[in-house]
């Protein structure tokens, strides 16, 4: 995904998100709220799919142990 530098994201956290991997509000039926972040950089980032990553939103390769 492109984020902008200084752009603030909401990552969704539980997965029913139509948006994937940004948070849409599907969330508040669950007890999973999205991780806000805000982007350093303006530049292409791998944000994490599976929710399993260590390094949430982004992808540190977990979704291969999955």
């Amino acid at each position: 995904m492109e984020v902008e530098a200084g752009k603030t994201y909401f990552w969704c956290a539980c997965g029913l998100s139509q948006k994937q991997p940004y948070c849409d509000g599907s969330h508040k039926a669950t007890g999973f709220t999205p991780l806000k972040f805000t982007a350093e950089a303006t530049k292409k980032v791998w944000l994490c799919g599976c929710k399993q990553s260590a390094r949430k939103p982004f992808c540190d390769g977990s979704h291969k142990e999955v």
